[in-house]
Order: C-alpha cells, then structure tokens, then sequence
C-alpha cells in the first residue's frame, strides 16, 4: 500500500468505454521454461485490486499443480507494466470500502503463497514498489531492483499501518532502521535495499530483458540473477544506512530495555522516541521529529508495537500475516484512516485532521485495543489458502 497508492493516479475511475475491449489486468503466460506475471493497470502504477488478488492467486495456484508434472515452469517471473513501476500499492479507494477485510485477507495468502512457492517466484521491483507492491515482491525467493527502484512502507501517513509482512521485513533490518523507516514512512533506492534486506539483486534495467531471455531459456533462476546483477550506485544524497549512525542512539535510548515493550505500551514508546528526537542536537532528528508529529499518531505508536512484537517473539511470514489482517481490520474503520485517504488521495492537500492529533493526546486504552493479538468476537482468523 503506497500508502495505500497515494501517488496513483486513483482519484477518478476512468469513463467506461462498452465498445473498447479492455486488456486483463493481469497478465499471465508460459514463456518457454518460466510462467510469467505481469501487473497490468499501468495508469494507476499497477494499484492492486481485489480482482488483480484473484488472478494472482489463480496463477500461482496452477505453478503449484505445475510444479510436479514434466513441464514444469523453472520459475515464475512477476513484473509490472508501464514506465512508472512494478506497483504502487493497493488500490485504496476499494480498501477503503466496506469489503476491505476480505480483500486484504485474500492479498496477505497471495503475498504467503509468493514466499512459499514450490516454483521460485523472481520478483522485479523496477520503478515504484510501495505497501502492498513490497508484499508481493519483498517475499519473493530471488528479488531485484533497478536504478530506477524507489521502495517504501508509507502507511503511517494515511492512518493505517505496515502491513503485507512488512514488520516482518522491517525486523530484519540494521540495527533500529526498522523502526526508523516505519514511523517516517522513509522511501528508499535499490542501494539501501540490498543493504536493509528488502532485495537481492541489482539488475541495470537495460539487463532486464537479458535477464527474462535467460528465464525463459532455463536457466537456474539464483544463477540468472547473479550473473546479470550488478554493485549498486550509492545514492547521490544522503542513504537511510546513513542514518543509522544518528537514528540508533536515539531510537536505542527511546524504546530499550530499561522501558516497557512498546508492545506492552504503545503509547509511551511513542512519546518516549518523539520527546528523544526532539531533545537530540542532531539537525536530522529535529527534521525527523517533524516528519513523524505529520504522522498520523495512532499509526505511528501501532506499528512501533506490532515490529516491537514481531521482533520479541520472532514471529514468521505467516504469523505476522495475521497480526496485519486482525490489526489492520480495527485500524481500517477508524475516522484517521477515512481522513488520511482525503488529504493524500482525494482531495490532495496533504492536511490530514487525525484524531487524536497529537501522539501526546494518545488513549493507552484504544491502543492496546488495537494491539491485543487475540481475536475479538466476530473477527476472523487469516485462512493462508485464497478462495478463489
């Protein structure tokens, strides 16, 4: 979810045209040895929809039955249409509707079926690959990136939080960049990627078709993808890697040992890191502590809490699948997530009114609601095998 696809273009539905056929919005095809994948909504930076969910599903459904004939696909090769990127996110207009559980649930068993394909998924996460764009790619058995790669989890800024395994992804990084990436919603290049564990592989993207040939051909997919990646450029600015020499400290001092779990209390986790940054002498965390009072605070002490508990239990893909589809479903009807869509999708102002307004303001009550890992009454637990 870029945030959830924010810099789409989501904000209009196109005007139905009944004489022109319309192509599929995902295509998929046997291409010599590989099956291939391709996200096909090019005007909306490949915003997924819960239609997209199925067709994906299907797909990766038949690679699995594939998978023990003859013909076998070596591997399935998943890109996106267009100039602008592999995918921007989840189409927030219809995440934002009444049916947005059963899609996220069916879009979290696609994102658990990519990660634990029998037929090794090769994911290129060329131009923008945000939100739910990093679930489908950021899980992939072979992950590549470009020069032109631009990836982030910006959920906080519409209201909601990481979800499509993203904690998972963000747990896993150096030192307290998780934390750090999550609450400024931090957009990262294929450099910083490599480095924070969200990819494998730097591809040019004039190797690209190279690299496809190669599949299509047989070649073993781990072997395709080192011979054609590349060292990748440092950024020309400065890197989120970079960031950790100032961010760690503070964030270490803020959500340590010596407090409560931010798990255990959201709320003082947040207020402990916001009043940190903005006592640090760093002319970074002043701007950062700015970046994150934009946040919506609900958001920004949740996702502390949920890669707090991801990380303290070491909880899998599958577990942390879960916790989305639970959080995510107590999160979504809240006024924030309704007033995020408005000033970053609608309207475009980029003023959302959240309530409460400040992470100072926050209820440890409301928050523990939305944290608590067991399921309340008339919530589902995820069912990791779509129902398509």
């Amino acid at each position: 979810m870029d945030g959830r696809c924010y810099g789409a273009d989501m904000s209009t539905a196109a005007p139905a045209t009944p004489a022109v056929p319309t192509e599929p919005l995902v295509l998929v095809r046997r291409d010599g040895a590989i099956t291939h994948v391709t996200l096909n909504r090019p005007r909306a930076i490949n915003a997924l929809s819960e239609e997209m969910f199925g067709i994906l599903a299907r797909a990766l459904g038949a690679a699995r039955t594939a998978a023990r004939e003859a013909d076998a696909p070596t591997a399935i090769l998943l890109d996106g249409a267009g100039e602008r990127g592999f995918c921007g996110g989840g189409d927030i207009k219809e995440l934002s509707g009444v049916g947005s559980v059963r899609i996220l649930a069916l879009e979290y068993a696609v994102d658990h079926w990519i990660a634990t394909s029998p037929v090794p998924v090769v994911a290129i996460m060329d131009g923008i690959a945000m939100g739910g764009g990093i679930g489908l790619g950021g899980h992939a058995a072979h992950r590549i990136v470009t020069e032109r790669s631009r990836l982030a989890m910006p959920e906080v800024r519409i209201g909601i939080a990481p979800d499509v395994g993203g904690h998972l992804l963000l747990s896993r990084a150096p030192g307290r960049l998780g934390e750090f990436l999550a609450v400024t919603a931090g957009e990262f290049g294929a450099a910083d990627a490599l480095a924070l564990g969200f990819a494998d592989h730097f591809v040019p993207s004039a190797r690209l078709g190279d690299l496809r040939a190669a599949l299509a051909a047989g070649e073993e997919p781990g072997l395709a993808c080192a011979r054609f990646a590349e060292p990748a450029p440092r950024p020309a600015a400065g890197s989120v890697i970079d960031a950790a020499t100032w961010w760690d400290p503070i964030a270490a001092a803020a959500l340590g040992t010596e407090h409560p779990a931010a798990s255990a209390d959201p709320a003082g986790a947040a207020t402990r890191l916001s009043a940190a940054l903005a006592a640090s002498d760093h002319p970074e965390a002043a701007a950062t502590a700015e970046l994150v009072a934009g946040m919506c605070p609900t958001s920004v002490a949740v996702t502390l809490a949920q890669l707090d508990r991801t990380c303290r239990e070491r909880l899998d893909l599958a577990a942390v699948l879960a916790d989305d589809l639970r959080v995510l479903g107590r999160l979504a009807p809240r006024p924030d997530f309704a007033e995020g869509v408005r000033a970053q999708v609608i309207d475009k102002d980029r003023t959302p009114a959240w309530s409460p307004a400040t992470i100072a303001d926050l209820d440890p009550a409301v928050l523990a609601a939305i944290v608590d890992p067991r399921l309340a009454p008339g919530e589902a637990a995820l069912d990791l095998t779509p129902a398509v």
